[in-house]
């Protein structure tokens, strides 16, 4: 039993991580109904840029400011320039843009810093600790409270204030939003900015648990069965499907994995969201879509 709880505990710790890059999608998806595929290039390019700076000597804290301004920067720069010549086109174009932009960025990050490996120290130590007999990672606890701090601080944004109140109206019926004031490029603004801050935070987590490389970028195919799982409209639903998705897949490495040679763990995810796709297709928090005919 202790066995089984230090595995699932882990599994559940790791499911952070995969929430953390789809809570980017999230938010871009809610505001927009763009799928943004270019979300795993920002993670890359933020985490790039901000070991490159620490690298050059620049201090910590203004490494990870002119790092937030950067992302911020580029979330403003795709929403003007794709985003916003692209509004009403089919969401293949859309789509499209933005697998694009993937590698767009991924050839920007390594013209300006190179391509090569780096390795990232965020000073927590990633040995484990005892908790009632359970071995736990400080570093997966770390970040699972910077999640937990980043969804209660999106939760915040978009319910008390007038901007989230904006965007529920925008991501309800963009239409009527328009129709009743709410300006739609303020807010797409707004939430490209902070899914690049997302994104950085992401970034920091995910370079530090494996290294700031160009495979960093591969984590955007972690998130699809998290966002299947938990609907691509819910912040909450991406940290439930992050949480299903981590614990399912290490229980089914080590319980399942023997029998089947092992190895299951990078495809089991696909395997239970191609479940969810047959049964709940809108996911486990998605909201159904429903039309006039």
């Amino acid at each position: 039993m202790q066995f089984f709880l230090e595995v699932l505990v882990g599994g559940l710790l790791a499911g952070v991580m995969y929430s953390m890059v789809a809570i980017g999608f999230v938010l871009i998806y809610k505001a927009s109904g763009v799928f943004n595929f270019a979300q795993g290039a920002m993670v890359l390019f933020a985490a790039l840029t901000f070991v490159s700076l620490v690298e050059r000597g620049l201090p910590f804290g203004l490494s990870l400011a002119a790092t937030a301004l950067v992302m911020v920067a580029i979330g403003l720069a795709i929403e003007r320039t794709v985003l916003r010549r692209l509004v009403n086109r089919p969401p293949i174009v859309l789509f499209m843009a933005t697998l694009g932009l993937s590698f767009v960025l991924e050839g920007l990050a390594q013209t300006l810093w190179g391509s090569q490996v780096h390795g990232l120290e965020l000073g927590i130590s990633d040995t484990p600790l005892q908790v009632r007999g359970v071995m736990v990672s400080q570093f997966d606890l770390f970040a699972a409270a910077t999640a937990g701090a980043l969804v209660v601080s999106l939760s915040l944004l978009f319910k008390r204030t007038r901007l989230g109140l904006a965007l529920r109206g925008v991501a309800d019926d963009p239409l009527a939003a328009l129709a009743i004031g709410i300006d739609l490029r303020r807010v797409w603004a707004v939430v490209w900015a902070v899914a690049g801050v997302v994104a950085l935070v992401a970034g920091l987590l995910w370079g530090a648990r494996v290294g700031v490389q160009f495979s960093l970028s591969l984590i955007v195919l972690k998130a699809l069965p998290v966002l299947i799982i938990g609907g691509f409209s819910s912040v909450s639903g991406a940290i439930a499907g992050g949480l299903l998705i981590g614990s399912s897949e290490k229980l089914a490495e080590v319980y399942l994995g023997p029998p089947l040679g092992g190895g299951i763990e990078n495809w089991f995810p696909y395997v239970l969201a191609l479940i969810f796709l047959l049964m709940r297709p809108t996911g486990l928090f998605g909201e159904p879509l429903v039309e006039r005919v």
